[in-house]
């Protein structure tokens, strides 16, 4: 399932921009960007991921605004770090060593895209590159979006649910 175009005309500007900063040498702030196609509106969250209850606050803060503003979509941009796949089978033994994936030598600095809308959520993990001759600088391919229904965690299920709201389930 590919995303649809009305939401790519919004999330695409973003993304070029979180390339302009990291092409910068900037470090991507976590953000969430929660969107109104009808109202065309977007508002930026700050997302703070330093401790399980800031995660928690975050996560609140975010569905708040998109209650707020009758959100179609949240978009996430965050940098992180992330196992090869030829490591991943022992993930949990990295962590029991190294006591995270960005502690161990096999992380993989990524930017970290997600996109939730009232058609699915998306995910795309872009490994950062450097981008020479600069030692600070670096930069990203293209972005390859996957459909990923099965996805669970604090920061997704955050829209609104129009159907509840509207009062057509109980």
């Amino acid at each position: 399932m590919q995303i649809p175009e009305t939401y790519l005309q919004k999330i695409n500007p973003l993304v070029a921009h979180a390339r302009s900063l990291v092409e910068k040498g900037e470090s991507l702030a976590a953000l969430a960007f929660i969107g109104s196609l009808s109202k065309d509106q977007v508002i930026p969250v700050v997302l703070d991921d330093s401790s399980d209850e800031s995660k928690d606050s975050s996560a609140r803060a975010i569905s708040m605004a998109a209650a707020m503003l009758e959100a179609d979509f949240i978009f996430q941009v965050r940098e992180a770090w992330k196992l090869p796949t030829r490591y991943v089978a022992r993930h949990e033994a990295i962590l029991e060593q190294y006591g995270s994936v960005g502690a161990s030598p096999y992380a993989e600095d990524v930017v970290a895209l997600s996109l939730e809308t009232t058609h699915g959520t998306w995910i795309a993990t872009i490994p950062l590159k450097a981008k020479p001759p600069s030692k600070k600088r670096r930069t990203f391919g293209p972005v390859v979006f996957e459909h990923m229904p099965q996805v669970e965690g604090r920061f997704v299920g955050l829209l609104p649910n129009k159907e509840n709201e509207s009062g057509s389930l109980h």
